[in-house]
């Protein structure tokens, strides 16, 4: 008699532990208001409300998993390649994030180099050109990263693929929106 698998269990648990990361950690750490302000006497949504409203699904999908799914029949079994897979897709994303943070004060500090009156990444953030240098670099190297791990070697088509799909978000939500900018120039 072979071990019922417990992936449930163990999706669940991790759901229920990214959630409670993300809500009593992340957010506060992350959004300058909370989930609901008041102003001049009446009451506004907060920075916090949306992301933690998520978290809050998050966390409701893991307790189901854990609480009711948990001895479900049909539960697949965790494999070492499953496993493997969504490793290399979390350190596609983190490097993808790394990259698009750093960038662009990269790029200032390496342009610094060759003139006399240094330039501060934080007052070009909104510039065209310097505002899309983290956003593309990060953004081609995620999505050719992960096609290139889905087909299991990185070929033109996966970087061009990248290139199309970040230069398309950047039409949709860089070009109309002056005021707007682009992940990760907020938080620079």
């Amino acid at each position: 008699m072979s071990a019922q698998s417990r992936s449930n269990l163990y999706l669940g648990l991790i759901c229920v532990g990214v959630a409670l990361v993300l809500i009593f950690i992340w957010i506060p750490l992350d959004t300058k208001t909370g989930i609901v302000e008041r102003s001049r006497g009446k009451f506004i949504i907060g920075d916090a409300l949306a992301p933690t409203v998520a978290a809050g699904f998050v966390l409701l999908g893991g307790l189901v998993l854990c609480v009711f799914e948990r001895s479900a029949d049909a539960q697949p079994d965790l494999r070492k390649d499953q496993i493997t897979f969504v490793a290399m897709l979390s350190a596609v994303v983190i490097v993808s994030i790394g990259i698009m943070r750093f960038a662009g004060p990269a790029a200032a500090e390496f342009t610094n180099m060759f003139r006399n009156e240094p330039i501060e990444y934080r007052l070009l953030r909104a510039t065209p050109g310097w505002k899309h240098i983290g956003f593309i670099l990060g953004g081609v190297t995620m999505v050719s990263g992960i096609v290139a791990i889905v087909e299991h070697r990185l070929s033109s088509r996966a970087v061009l693929t990248g290139i199309v799909a970040v230069l398309v978000l950047i039409a949709v939500f860089d070009l109309p929106f002056e005021d707007l900018l682009l992940p990760p120039n907020g938080d620079v």
